[in-house]
């Protein structure tokens, strides 16, 4: 799915549009889907994002050594504007100069590359242009190719990726198929129980979960949610849709798949 994406392209799209939105919301307006930030903190937040991914990439290091580089937040709008305007600058430059199949610090245990890095971005931008645009009381259209690699990065790798020292035990009998109605694009997936110790924490999990297979083979499902790839990509992410999600099948299995998604992507 992801060779349908120009992901340069639409993380530099999605960064202006951002930039656009953001540009009319007050400092100091809440963002509706960060009750904790205001626009100047939504600024902030994907400008040291860009920033950081940059700094991975740029100098060869990893989040820890590039989190030690990271400079000061500016103290107003203009110099937040300044400072976001030249990370993205920087961002898309340097990916754009790597090869996709680069070796790269990231935070994946499956992908250590670029191109994780230039599709993450781009989905990065993309969600946080829609916070800007909800802050700013605005909303545009997401396009639809873009939304459906954003529904299969949400549903395989935010919340369907487990980590090495974790453990996901399927159950074949609780299974969804997601159906983007606009592009044809369909997941079968798995409910489950994800289990494990994580070894920096120590924190123990015994929790429910989901596993989105690469490809929809097709088989019946117990459950069904639809509706166009934009709409789906906001209500994975908790984000507010433009659009109806059409839900079918068992209750208990989609009970269990908000279960699983409810503590939302961070």
């Amino acid at each position: 799915m992801s060779n349908r994406v120009d992901y340069i392209d639409q993380l530099a799209r999605e960064s202006a549009r951002f930039a656009d939105a953001i540009g009319q919301a007050a400092a100091e307006a809440r963002v509706p889907t960060c009750p904790d930030w205001n626009s100047d903190d939504l600024l902030w937040h994907l400008g040291e994002v860009q920033w950081f991914w940059a700094a991975v990439v740029r100098e060869g290091v990893s989040g820890d050594e590039a989190d030690k580089l990271k400079p000061e937040r500016p103290a107003d709008r203009a110099g937040l504007e300044a400072f976001y305007q030249q990370a993205s600058r920087d961002l898309g430059e340097i990916l754009a100069a790597s090869a996709p199949d680069a070796v790269a610090w990231t935070w994946s245990d499956d992908d250590q590359t670029v191109g994780f890095i230039r599709r993450r971005q781009a989905h990065e931008a993309l969600i946080h242009r829609i916070d800007a645009e909800l802050t700013a009381g605005v909303r545009t259209p997401i396009d639809a190719q873009l939304a459906a690699d954003g529904v299969d990065e949400a549903l395989r790798v935010m919340y369907g990726g487990v980590p090495d020292w974790g453990t996901f035990t399927p159950d074949p009998a609780r299974t969804v198929r997601f159906l983007a109605q606009d592009t044809g694009d369909s997941w079968h997936v798995t409910l489950g129980l994800f289990t494990g110790t994580d070894p920096d924490g120590g924190v123990s999990y015994s929790e429910p979960d989901i596993h989105a297979a690469e490809k929809d083979s097709g088989a019946k499902t117990a459950a069904e949610i639809s509706g166009s790839a934009a709409d789906l990509d906001c209500w994975l992410w908790h984000r507010p849709t433009l659009g109806p999600i059409q839900r079918s099948g068992d209750p208990d299995v989609l009970g269990d798949f908000d279960a699983a998604i409810k503590p939302g992507i961070n």
